[in-house]
């Protein structure tokens, strides 16, 4: 395995979240057993294997290493890649990636799909990413995967397993669809594409930046260029239901030991040990 990229992971009821993420240096994030990532920043050689991603913008530190995942790709003569990004940016992308291709003298086969705010994506019949607006300086969404299984209408618990296969052999329809909000990305945003999208605080797992933590940054500066602050984590406190928080994404003007001393003084509960720093 070529280490070639910073890597962190964090496994939760069979899920394994897997990246790093630093304001304007990259940010990158798998979940393999999901097959698919967030963001391509940078691109961890481990990760060539994952076909689907799912880019929030496209600001350099979450789409960099695009065009080298694509290459990589077709290097190991694996399928072309799918990707989803904001339908504004499709075109754009399109044209730096025939850019590449020009100065790499190498084919970038990709399949590049919008994601449009308030739509679905159907991953499997197990999984499907719903699409939310986020709100930064650019077009930008979110995504939540969702699990979804079917189970027996209520009306139909408790008969006989002959009279349940009966009515679904007449055409009644028997089940119906549970779904289940597992992993959550927020990208960068400021607190608007959070609240707008009430799964994000459902999900069992959230990943989401954190840019600004010091009193010094002001709340007014950091929401205008489309950031989050630890004043809005805590503002919001009560409504993260999520099992796990995974906060990421700050700001290269703090060191790893201020965020920590910071974060230990204003939450020290970590929010009852849900809030996990990417650092």
């Amino acid at each position: 395995m070529v280490e070639n990229a910073p890597l962190r992971s964090l496994v939760h009821k069979g899920l394994t979240i897997e990246g790093y993420s630093r304001a304007a240096v990259q940010s990158y994030w798998r979940i393999p057993e999901l097959k698919l990532g967030f963001d391509l920043g940078a691109h961890p050689w481990g990760f060539i294997a994952t076909s689907t991603w799912f880019i929030s913008h496209t600001h350099l530190d979450h789409i960099a290493a695009l065009p080298v995942y694509v290459a990589r790709r077709r290097m190991m003569k694996m399928e072309p890649p799918t990707i989803y990004l904001p339908e504004s940016a499709i075109e754009p992308i399109e044209r730096l990636l025939k850019a590449v291709s020009r100065l790499d003298r190498g084919r970038l086969p990709c399949q590049l799909l919008p994601a449009r705010p308030g739509e679905e994506i159907e991953l499997s019949r197990e999984h499907v990413v719903t699409v939310s607006a986020t709100c930064h300086t650019l077009p930008s969404v979110g995504y939540v995967v969702w699990d979804r299984k079917r189970k027996l209408r209520q009306e139909f618990v408790g008969l006989p397993g002959e009279r349940i296969r009966d009515l679904r052999l007449s055409g009644t329809d028997v089940t119906h669809e549970v779904r289940t909000p597992l992993v959550a990305y927020l990208g960068d945003s400021s607190p608007e594409g959070l609240d707008q999208c009430p799964a994000m605080f459902a999900a069992q797992v959230l990943i989401t930046e954190m840019t600004f933590v010091a009193a010094s940054h002001r709340r007014e500066k950091v929401h205008k260029y489309g950031h989050m602050h630890l004043d809005d984590f805590l503002a919001r406190r009560d409504r993260f239901r999520n099992e796990v928080i995974i906060a990421s994404h700050f700001s290269t003007r703090y060191t790893d030991e201020r965020i920590r001393r910071i974060l230990a003084k204003r939450l020290p509960d970590m929010l009852d040990g849900r809030l996990h720093l990417w650092l």
